[in-house]
């Protein structure tokens, strides 16, 4: 619930550039070489300073390569163009130079042997494009490739995987070939845009953070207000945002690009050309929204709580907590309580030493237990708010499932790590349909808790924060589930929670199923689908797995 203190949201202090989102060179000579101005200075052997000098540009020919197969060639199989279109002359160049020193074969110009095309702040829209002013009739068999794949395999002295965030995106109004009504052209094989976050992979590489983050305060004010339609339109603009592997530059960039509807579009253009948005800028001035924002980042503070303290004409925490007439929960009672360490982020570290604590606890219990830390740690977030874990066992019986977290609570309880815990017993029907609501919560048992962290558990060497405490108050969520739904209920809880709107949303209107926690329901069948992993599940949605950290949306 606790809201992380964060630096200022880049659309503020920025405007959108051309270097955004692109890739630094990773390991070895690739290290530190990212823009034409690093290059001047380089000093170049005899070689080297051939290919980098400046030389006019020839046509292309086609079915014949201008360049000597050099003797050191390791991968045969892959022929790259490098395209100069906004990347310049000597960065070409050089990149061309390091890659056949790796071991690539790079063409001078482009071919019928090419296979793949690399480019720098280029859309998928762009190469294609271009390739249909050089006449290329047939691009179906090319791979529309971002710099950051070539900077990869570089760093690894191979070809790597190509996944989504190096596949360039071709806009869906785009034509894949130079005459659209010739029903002989193939399709252009690149990777086109979904509407559903569950068919997109999604890194933490956001190269259009400074859209993002003025739509997720637009879609936070709107759920503030309990506006769903305008969340669901911020929401899924920021979503489809975060997938890009390019940066947004200009409004030619979002043609095509499913979300975006006018309102959103609207906004784009104006941070594009002001460098920030103006209806962002008053929500955050917003004192509504600015109260809303301390409130609920309070542990048990939801929106109607938030509600009836503004309208009592509370502004701040201090005021609130003074006040005798206010009656607070449990839960709000441990959140003031513990509200400095609360609010502050969970790092990687110690999510990682509760991780320890949990599987300590629980497998003094259940040995063959499995545990998860699932949320934005499994999706590989460095910070977060709290830490979840789902729990289970293959060979736990009913009665074992339902004890397990309370004797967990009362051996933290007994070594004084507990400052509070709340109950959530299961109301799990094996039988019963999943929920068709896209954010329906799960029956499973739940312990939601605020563990006592030692400092001596994350870094032996680390000073108290405070004098007198060595102890930082932490978030953690236990879930424990059946076996048989080990599956759905990693795959919920993994999120992001857009993506799992999406996926749900996905199974209804696309393949008329029913997904939650529990289960995956085919209505056409009539039956339940059975699944022992996360990628099962995929399958029977008929999707390409999804990677936990390509997830992010």
């Amino acid at each position: 619930m606790g809201a992380c203190l964060a630096s200022e949201p880049a659309w503020v202090t920025s405007k959108p550039s051309l270097q955004e989102g692109a890739a630094p060179l990773t390991s070895g000579d690739t290290a530190g070489w990212h823009s034409q101005s690093q290059l001047q200075p380089l000093p170049m052997d005899p070689l080297q300073a051939v290919h980098l000098e400046p030389r006019k540009k020839r046509s292309r020919q086609m079915g014949a390569s201008r360049t000597s197969l050099p003797q050191d060639v390791k991968f045969r199989d892959l022929v790259l163009f490098i395209l100069e279109k906004k990347m310049g002359t000597t960065r070409r160049a050089f990149l061309m130079e390091l890659a056949r020193r790796k071991g690539f074969r790079v063409e001078n110009e482009l071919s019928d042997s090419v296979t793949h095309i690399v480019a720098e702040n280029n859309s998928g829209s762009d190469v294609l494009e271009w390739l249909q002013v050089q006449k290329v009739k047939d691009s179906s068999q090319l791979e529309l490739l971002d710099v950051s794949w070539l900077i990869e395999c570089m760093g690894a002295g191979r070809p790597v995987e190509m996944t989504g965030k190096h596949q360039l995106v071709v806009r869906q109004d785009c034509p894949a070939s130079p005459n659209p009504g010739s029903q002989e052209a193939p399709a252009l094989a690149v990777h086109r845009i979904s509407e559903y976050a569950c068919k997109r992979r999604t890194t933490l590489n956001n190269c259009n953070r400074i859209f993002t983050d003025a739509f997720e305060i637009l879609a936070e004010n709107s759920e503030f207000r309990e506006n769903e339609d305008s969340y669901v339109t911020f929401i899924r603009a920021a979503s489809v945002l975060k997938s890009l592997p390019f940066p947004i530059v200009s409004m030619k960039d979002t043609e095509g690009i499913p979300c975006l509807g006018d309102k959103v579009k609207g906004i784009i253009e104006e941070i594009i050309e002001e460098g920030e948005s103006s209806e962002v800028k008053a929500v955050l001035n917003d004192e509504r929204y600015q109260c809303f924002k301390l409130f609920t980042a309070v542990f048990g503070v939801g929106l109607k709580t938030s509600e009836k303290w503004f309208r009592m004409g509370f502004r701040t925490l201090s005021k609130i907590r003074e006040d005798k007439s206010l009656k607070f929960t449990r839960m709000q009672q441990a959140g003031f309580r513990y509200y400095e360490d609360l609010v502050s982020c969970v790092t990687r570290a110690e999510a990682e030493a509760v991780d320890v604590l949990v599987k300590e606890a629980v497998r003094a219990y259940l040995p063959g237990a499995f545990i998860t830390m699932t949320g934005g740690f499994r999706r590989g977030k460095k910070i977060g708010h709290d830490v979840d874990f789902l729990i289970t066992s293959p060979e736990s019986t009913e009665e074992d499932e339902q004890q397990l977290l309370h004797k967990v609570v009362n051996l933290w309880e007994k070594k004084g790590l507990l400052l509070y815990h709340d109950f959530m017993e299961s109301t799990f029907e094996k039988l019963k349909q999943p929920s068709r609501k896209v954010d329906a919560l799960d029956h499973f048992q739940k312990c939601f808790l605020i563990l006592k962290l030692p400092h001596e558990r994350v870094d032996s060497d680390r000073p108290s924060q405070q004098e007198g405490k060595n102890w930082k108050a932490i978030r953690v969520d236990l879930v424990m589930c059946p076996y048989e739904c080990h599956a759905f209920a990693l795959l919920g809880w993994t999120g992001s929670r857009q993506f799992e709107r999406d996926l749900r949303r996905y199974a209804t209107h696309e393949r008329r199923m029913i997904l939650d926690n529990h289960a995956l329901y085919d209505k056409t069948k009539r039956m339940f689908l059975q699944a022992e992993s996360e990628e099962e599940i995929f399958a029977h949605l008929g999707l390409d797995y999804i990677e936990p950290w390509e997830r992010n949306a």
